[in-house]
This record gives C-alpha cells, sequence and structure tokens, in this order.
C-alpha cells in the first residue's frame, strides 16, 4: 500500500522503476510473441500431421489481422503443417526451426497422453530456439508459432517455475509474449485471445 505522504514525483519514479524491472518501456528489449497455431483437430482427417480445420483458418486470419499492425521483423514456426498454415497467414516470407515443434508424445487408445520427451528437453530446445531469435533480432517485435505444451515449457521456465507447475492450455492462435534483454526474459502476457473475441 502507498503511504499517503509519498509525493506524486516518488510514486511516478517507482512506477517507472517497476516497468523497468519487467523490461517495460526499455529501450532495445525484444518482445518475443509465442503464438500457439490454429486449430486442426475440428473434423481431423490426417493425424500425422494435420492442416488447419475450417475453424483454424478463420482464427488464422483473425490473428493475422493483429500481428500485421505491429508489423514484426520477422515470424517464426514449427515444421509442421499447422503451425506453417498458421504462420502464412501473417507472412509469405518464415523462417522455419524445428527446435519450435510438440513435445514428443503419443496419443493412447483411450485418450491419454504418454510424454516421450522430458520437460527439460524441450525447454532446452525452446530456449535456444528463443536466444537466438532475440540475438538476431535485438530490440524488435518477433511472432514464433509453435505449439501448445512447448509454448507452456518455456513460460515454465522464464517464469521459474518446476515443470509442469504453469496450468494452463493456451488456446489456438492465443499469444503470450516474453521479453527479452541480453540474458533477462520476463513474461508480459500469457494465453491472449483478444482477436477472437
Amino acid at each position: 500500500m502507498l503511504a499517503v505522504a509519498t509525493g506524486s514525483e516518488q510514486i511516478t519514479r517507482a512506477m517507472r522503476s517497476l516497468a523497468a524491472l519487467f523490461l517495460i518501456g526499455i529501450e532495445g528489449v525484444t518482445e518475443i510473441w509465442l503464438v500457439r497455431h490454429a486449430d486442426c483437430y475440428e473434423d481431423i482427417t490426417d493425424t500425422t500431421d494435420p492442416p488447419l480445420s475450417r475453424l483454424g483458418r478463420e482464427q488464422a486470419g483473425r490473428l493475422a489481422e493483429r500481428i500485421k499492425r505491429l508489423q514484426p521483423a520477422a515470424v517464426y514456426c514449427s515444421p509442421f503443417r499447422r503451425a506453417v498454415e498458421t504462420a502464412r497467414a501473417l507472412i509469405d516470407d518464415l523462417h522455419v526451426d524445428p527446435r519450435l515443434v510438440e513435445m514428443d508424445l503419443v496419443v493412447g487408445e483411450d485418450g491419454s497422453l504418454d510424454l516421450r520427451e522430458a520437460p527439460d528437453a524441450v525447454v532446452a530446445r525452446m530456449r535456444a530456439a528463443v536466444n537466438e531469435v532475440v540475438a538476431r533480432h535485438e530490440g524488435q517485435r518477433v511472432v514464433i508459432v509453435s505449439h501448445g505444451a512447448a509454448i507452456v515449457a518455456y513460460l515454465t521456465e522464464v517464469l521459474q517455475l518446476e515443470p509442469g507447475r504453469l496450468r494452463i492450455l493456451p488456446y489456438y492462435t492465443s499469444v503470450s509474449i516474453v521479453r527479452a534483454l541480453g540474458d533477462r526474459r520476463m513474461v508480459g502476457a500469457i494465453g491472449d485471445t483478444a482477436h477472437l473475441e
């Protein structure tokens, strides 16, 4: 709680300092928009590498309207078809990176998920990919189209949580923002779907 006697100049300085701690309004900060691919599961027929569904194409179109106004410096994506098609709705010049794929898992006959890749391995490859993007695009905004579990694993790392502690499944085309400066990473948003409303 702020003391009543605190002057407006001190409050303003304190709020600016707080924003700076979270890399808000700081020159040279790279802003990474982590986007989950659009829907590909409605009426799915190809379970190996499915294309976007009708709903997914609509979601990708809405995301594109939002992203194009921001004019990102680059768009990176997983090589999976659903990520590539989502990214192509945003821009034609894509950078495909195999480290941005979904966590390796198998769907059992009962619908259960069997994880075949350790969360630490997912974090390591996502971290390496993001770090390279930050190094290439210092001080710019970049979009990375990836997958739900991979994005959650990376966000868990940035938030310094134990694997499995971030209880969220990002919705299709949701945006999670990470700000980067040097070795510092701060989360600015998680699972934003304002463009779908």
